[in-house]
């Protein structure tokens, strides 16, 4: 049952492939929610049985929500057959098929980051400013660290000083140590020494910053592949993955800039930071549709915890307040 419409108790643990606090999660992406269920709640409360108006409704909401008119087109296209096969007729059914579309187009896109291949395991953080990469280099951090593994970061973003003393921070409080270089310094020779000194001591993992904007005439995206050369002096694999970095309120502006970092970088993952601060949550779906890229993390908050490894089907339950039955 959908909360919004009935709210009933349920034992999620009758549903193993949901976790236990999903609770948290539906808590922290409320407002991505309301911009799902705002005004739809009225409509189906109202109604007996869905019609066009009711799908309609539906459409608006999940464009506003920033699905996307492809992604939405889709979804609205099956709920309409499924009307006209007579396989829902009333609210709860709506949205159950709705879940399922949504779970469905999210699932390839459920690609949890494996880091045992390599040693060190390079992972470069890419995004524009603003985006949460510093922060998410540092959650990360703190992941892998508690599961046992050991962590060196390179303070590649030499372009913003609070960027490089922000990592510092993160290794201080952790301690992690980082590579980092005065500002301005050379973002790839940075790095470079930080793979190069990981080699050396045997850490595990390296997490390298990146700048997402410079304060010269050089190209962004020419300095980031600048950067993938240099390692490859060392490693002729790395970076084992390149991380993007997108704020969920960027919406559709940010599945440009996805598009720009893929074509220059050949992105292999995705974060998608500050779900907990945008009406947008629907992104998730226009970037799994459009890009065809693995969603690693998502990002609901300021805690460590906070940063959770993206399962479709506990997204969408969330997203859309829904507990299975």
């Amino acid at each position: 049952m959908f909360g919004f419409l009935k709210r009933k108790k349920t034992d999620s643990s009758s549903d193993t492939s949901v976790s236990t606090d999903n609770n948290a999660l539906r808590d922290s992406i409320k407002i991505s929610r309301r911009g799902f269920t705002d005004g739809l709640a009225d409509i189906l409360l109202g109604s007996k049985s869905i019609n066009d108006d009711i799908l309609e409704e539906l459409e608006n909401r999940l464009i506003t929500a920033d699905v996307g008119i492809d992604v939405t087109q889709k979804i609205i296209s099956d709920l309409s057959k499924r009307v006209s096969r007579k396989e829902l007729n009333n609210a709860d059914t709506l949205m159950q098929c709705l879940a399922e579309d949504m779970i469905e187009m999210l699932k390839p896109a459920q690609q949890p980051l494996q880091t045992t291949n390599k040693q060190p395991f390079v992972i470069l953080v890419v995004g524009i400013n603003g985006a949460g990469k510093t922060t998410t280099i540092g959650k990360l951090a703190k992941r892998f660290q508690n599961e046992g593994k050991s962590v060196m970061l390179a303070a590649g973003d030499t372009f913003r000083a609070a960027a490089v003393e922000q990592l510092k921070t993160w290794g201080e409080r952790n301690n992690i140590p980082v590579i980092a270089q005065g500002t301005g310094a050379d973002s790839a020779s940075v790095i470079f020494d930080a793979v190069q000194s990981a080699q050396a001591k045997g850490i595990d993992i390296v997490i390298a910053d990146t700048a997402g904007r410079l304060h010269t005439q050089s190209n962004l995206m020419e300095e980031l592949i600048k950067i993938r050369r240099v390692m490859g002096k060392l490693d002729d694999t790395a970076p084992h993955e390149v991380m993007l970095v997108m704020d969920a309120g960027f919406g559709q502006n940010g599945l440009i800039q996805a598009e720009q970092f893929h074509k220059a970088m050949n992105v292999t993952g995705l974060t998608i930071s500050k779900l907990d601060g945008t009406a947008k949550g629907g992104i998730l779906l226009a970037i799994s549709q459009k890009l065809g890229l693995p969603i690693r993390y998502i990002g609901v908050g300021e805690g460590i915890e906070d940063l959770r490894e993206f399962n479709a089907k506990e997204f969408v339950y969330a997203l859309l307040d829904h507990q299975p039955d």
